[in-house]
């Protein structure tokens, strides 16, 4: 990602000025011989645009860009070069607003000539595909009953707007004055013999199971606390 960038501004430079060397070092307080700077100050990410895809990354890449040279105006010479050819090409975008002081300050060195260059940075980001399905769709179809009790507490007496669960089917309903509850249709299915009723706060679970197989009725007796 960013190498590619350091690398395609590098060849870019080398591209406008001849036999300079290019350093991604912050800038130095003493430098030899004639060069650019191309020092990466931060990077900002940019909103993806929404859509139906997974969306790239996208990013600004944003450079300090300086240049060093034994005569001053050698060094101006090759700044005003790269800064023309920057503001004529449309993947560039080169900031107007001087540098403050502090950031100078930050990197020990004084204030000289130079600009910041914005280059965007696009990440593409490949769809994560589902895995191929190699074996035939299976459809079972399961018979549908119905389920309904009573909810009673201690001494039988009906417990009125007690709320039972069938957690595994993600369905509930509440009992009536006389401590009723009834589903009107639930697949015949594992797990869904498992009922949870919350009663005076209190939780409980029942497996109605055995009551199924002996053909009873389906009275839920809680022991209430409190």
């Amino acid at each position: 990602m960013i190498d590619e960038s350091d690398r395609r501004l590098t060849k870019w430079i080398g591209g406008i000025l001849d036999q300079v060397n290019v350093s991604l070092a912050p800038p130095e307080a003493t430098e030899s011989g004639k060069g650019v700077g191309l020092y990466l100050l931060e990077l900002l990410q940019s909103q993806p645009p929404r859509g139906a895809r997974r969306p790239p990354l996208l990013m600004t890449l944003r450079y300090l860009v300086t240049t060093h040279a034994p005569k001053p105006e050698d060094a101006h010479q090759m700044l005003g070069a790269l800064v023309v050819a920057a503001c004529e090409n449309p993947d560039f975008e080169v900031e107007q607003e001087p540098l403050p002081v502090e950031l100078w300050t930050a990197l020990g060195v004084a204030p000289r000539p130079s600009f910041v260059l914005r280059v965007p940075l696009r990440v593409e980001r490949p769809e994560k595909l589902a895995p191929l399905v190699r074996q035939p769709l299976i459809v079972k179809q399961l018979p549908l009953r119905g389920l309904a009790g009573r909810v009673l507490g201690p001494d039988d007496i009906p417990i009125m707007n007690a709320r039972v669960e069938l957690p595994a089917l993600d369905l509930y309903t509440s009992t009536d004055s006389k401590g009723r509850f009834h589903f009107a249709a639930i697949p015949d299915a594992p797990g869904s013999k498992l009922l949870r009723v919350r009663a005076k706060g209190q939780e409980f679970s029942i497996n109605t199971e055995q009551a199924e197989a002996d053909n009873e009725p389906l009275v839920i007796h809680l022991k209430l606390e409190g």
